[in-house]
């Protein structure tokens, strides 16, 4: 099957992902992991075989990330608000539109 590897995503060194998963954006896949099932959006997997840890927004901010797909927007836009989609301050990045 296809492997899709989503936006905003950081794949850790030597990292393996199998065929056919789906890696949700703005996922973390640790160093070393070996990735058999889809990862979902904005959440941290790490293992053999990988798992997912923790969420790194809340449900409620991942939702908007996913609504306002940021990696689409121009590059003035994005340096506009770099400080916010670097910072990982939730209350600010439910302001973003």
């Amino acid at each position: 099957g296809n492997t899709v590897v989503g936006n905003d995503v950081w794949i850790g060194q030597k990292a393996v992902i199998l065929p056919g998963v789906k890696i949700g954006d703005g996922a973390i896949i640790g160093a070393y992991a070996v990735v058999a099932k889809d990862i979902p959006p904005y959440t941290v997997a790490v293992g053999n075989p990988a798992r997912v840890v923790k969420k790194r927004y809340s449900d409620k901010v991942i939702k908007h990330l996913l609504k306002i797909k940021w990696w689409n927007w121009s590059n003035k836009k994005i340096k506009a608000n770099l400080k916010v989609l670097t910072e990982g301050n939730e209350k600010d990045i439910l302001k973003l539109r």
